[in-house]
C-alpha cells in the first residue's frame, strides 16, 4: 500500500489533562517505540516558547515583525512531527497515544503537492 505524508502539529492548552513528567516520559518512549508499526516518522521537533516568538506579515509593501506572546492564541504550538503512514486515520491511531493527545490536541495536516512540483 502507497503512504503518505502528514505534517503533525502539537498544541497545547488550558483544556488537556495535566500529566506528570514522568508519565509524559513513559507515553512519550512507548509511543516512539511502537512507530514502526503505525508509521514512519520523519523530521520533528519541541519548538520554544511564545515568549520567544515572532510574527511577521508584510502589507503595502511594509514588513511587521511582532514580538510574542500573543494573546490572539487559544493554543501554542509546541512542536511538529513528519509522519509517514497510509492513511490519516493509520496516523490519528498513533498520535492518540502521543502525550499532547491527552495534555492538549494533535492536528494531522497531509502534504499535498504545489501545481508546480507535479510532473505532468
Amino acid at each position: 500500500m502507497t503512504t503518505q505524508q502528514y505534517l503533525v502539529l502539537h498544541l497545547t492548552d488550558a483544556d488537556g489533562s495535566p500529566l506528570a513528567e514522568g508519565d509524559d516520559r513513559r507515553m512519550l518512549e512507548s509511543w516512539a517505540d511502537e512507530g514502526d508499526g503505525a508509521g514512519t516518522l520523519g523530521l520533528g521537533s519541541s519548538v520554544a516558547g511564545r515568549d520567544r516568538a515572532k510574527s511577521v506579515v508584510v502589507r503595502d509593501g511594509r514588513t511587521i515583525v511582532t514580538d510574542g506572546p500573543f494573546p490572539e492564541f487559544k493554543e501554542w504550538f509546541a512542536g511538529y512531527d513528519i509522519l509517514e503512514a497510509e492513511s490519516i486515520e493509520q496516523a490519528a491511531a498513533y498520535m492518540a497515544k502521543h502525550p499532547t493527545a491527552v495534555a492538549g490536541r494533535v492536528l494531522i495536516l497531509p502534504t499535498v503537492s504545489l501545481p508546480w512540483e507535479t510532473d505532468d
